[in-house]
């Protein structure tokens, strides 16, 4: 046990110092390669979902900025390699150039030569010969309707310097779409030149990403339904607080761990809006607590399934089972989460690792084949038991689970096609649903289960009793000692009583027990 601790401390460690340096809508580069394609060298500098600037009616002459979308380059220096410029002549001024490209993705097919076999993005002298293009310049078919678009912005290195700035620049965004950035060159004597500096990609209400706007909204209305959901839960526990049992204790975690989620990721998304900066402790707070309310609440469907409380007063010898079985989907959902929140500063679509995601779909798995096995087995005790109260409330959550799982089995269909159909994001502005979906899903399931076991006057309907027929009246029971109950009861038909409560206290711990060595 020690083991497993010191390691899930310790991919937390490495972890959070390899994501440590990621931002969000500024661009770090840090020595970064360019990549060969075709006959051209590139570098992916950042996708990013952008809307249209506002109108300047609305601009205040103050701060010329405000309203605006933009793309700024702050402190972007190229450099090339040391036999690379030494091979070339002092005396030139322009000895090696890096073109710097931004297009909307619309636009994609007017970078490079699309009706040549060879698809080629870098003008030859053969190409420059049939078209209108430059020798040694990336090819770009501007668009009739703007004819500024792509973007082109030229950077030169001069004579024998290994470096060349490129001069701080700020484009503005004038129309919503989904915005690509490449740095490029045609050279190859500039092969394994590097890139340093950054670039600040700004909307018009802040610096979230176009993708993630309407998220930070969804994320403060989850918290205030969850802070909703938290007083009613709080009012019925403290009205009926004689009668709570232990799972209510658990239902509690779990309303206080979604509250907690949502108002920590609104408030990451808040400032990552103002500042353009993920803030990193509050960011990996935020997926921490993520992956624990996901952790917990599945257990707490596992355990409700199993009859805690209602037909079993204890796990037993499953308790280490499900304690395992939670710590593993936590370290996989941690890994997950972290990977997709800060390996990432783009609004591309995200490739996240199958390494990381196949562990949580198989526990996923797991989970909810335990969960319906175990529902079966509940409900077959409950009806050797006759407990027609307990026996329609877990019929309840049953059906009601089915159509959870169904639910969620549609919405995975959905998800794959969307991406599928999708693989360059050009429907960016409507993808929060997505991540939306899940936790308004979990959401509901949770308002399912605090309806249903919610503290009452008349908690032997759901609360662990070792009667067999906690639904016979008392004339049933009086037929069955052969004692007729009178007003005041006799002492003969407490005893029987008793003495039945303990005969079936031992016979379902036998039971459980059985049941534990099978599981």
């Amino acid at each position: 046990m020690k083991r497993v601790t010191s390691d899930v401390l310790l991919l937390i460690f490495f972890t959070f110092n390899f994501f440590r340096n990621v931002s969000a809508s500024i661009h770090e580069y840090k020595d970064e390669q360019f990549i060969p394609k075709s006959n051209a060298f590139f570098f992916h500098g950042g996708t990013e979902g952008l809307y249209a600037s506002k109108s300047s009616s609305n601009v205040s002459p103050d701060k010329p900025l405000e309203g605006k979308t933009f793309i700024r380059f702050e402190d972007v220096v190229f450099l090339r390699t040391r036999e690379s410029a030494n091979a070339k002549n002092e005396m030139q001024s322009r000895t090696g150039l890096i073109e710097t490209i931004i297009l909307e993705v619309r636009d994609r097919e007017r970078i490079g030569d699309a009706f040549a076999k060879s698809n080629a993005l870098c003008c030859t002298p053969k190409l420059a010969q049939e078209k209108f293009c430059t020798v040694g310049e990336v090819i770009i078919q501007h668009n009739q309707d703007n004819p500024l678009w792509p973007l082109r912005i030229q950077t030169f290195f001069e004579g024998k310097n290994q470096e060349a700035n490129m001069l701080p620049t700020t484009v503005e965004i004038n129309s919503t779409g989904m915005y690509y950035l490449y740095y490029m060159f045609c050279d190859p004597e500039l092969k394994g030149t590097i890139i340093r500096g950054r670039t600040v990609w700004k909307n018009p209400d802040g610096y979230l990403p176009g993708r993630m706007v309407p998220l930070m909204t969804f994320y403060g209305l989850a918290s205030l339904a969850y802070l909703v959901l938290g007083l009613f839960w709080f009012l019925r526990f403290v009205q009926f607080w004689k009668d709570v049992i232990q799972l209510h204790y658990q239902i509690t975690a779990v309303i206080a761990l979604g509250m907690s989620e949502m108002a920590l990721w609104y408030y990451e998304y808040a400032n990552l809006n103002s500042t353009g900066s993920r803030p990193m402790v509050i960011t990996i707070w935020a997926v921490t607590m993520t992956a624990v309310k996901k952790t917990l609440s599945r257990v707490l469907l596992l355990v409700v399934s199993m009859g805690y409380g209602v037909v079993r007063p204890t796990l037993g010898g499953v308790t280490s089972k499900v304690f395992l079985l939670a710590l593993m989907y936590f370290i996989a959902t941690e890994a997950l989460e972290l990977v997709e929140h800060l390996g990432s500063i783009n609004d591309f679509s995200r490739k996240t690792r199958i390494y990381l995601v196949l562990p949580v779909v198989f526990l996923d798995a797991s989970f909810i084949l335990w969960i319906f096995s175990s529902l079966s087995k509940t409900l077959e005790k409950l009806q050797m038991r006759k407990s027609m109260a307990k026996l329609d409330l877990y019929r309840k959550f049953t059906n009601s689970l089915a159509i959870f799982v169904l639910l969620s089995i549609a919405w995975v269909g959905y998800e794959l096609y969307f991406n599928a159909s999708d693989p360059l994001s050009e429907l960016w502005r409507i993808s929060w649903i997505i991540p939306a979906f899940w936790s308004l899903l979990a959401f509901s399931l949770l308002v399912v289960v605090c309806i249903l076991w919610a503290p009452s006057s008349n908690p032997t309907r759901y609360a662990y009793s070792g009667e067999t027929a906690d639904d016979y009246d008392e004339e049933a029971i009086s037929l069955t000692t052969g004692v007729r109950v009178s007003d005041s009861g006799t002492k003969l038909e407490r005893k029987e009583k008793k003495a039945s409560v303990s005969t079936d206290l031992v016979t379902d711990q036998r039971e459980d027990l059985e049941e534990d060595k099978r599981e």
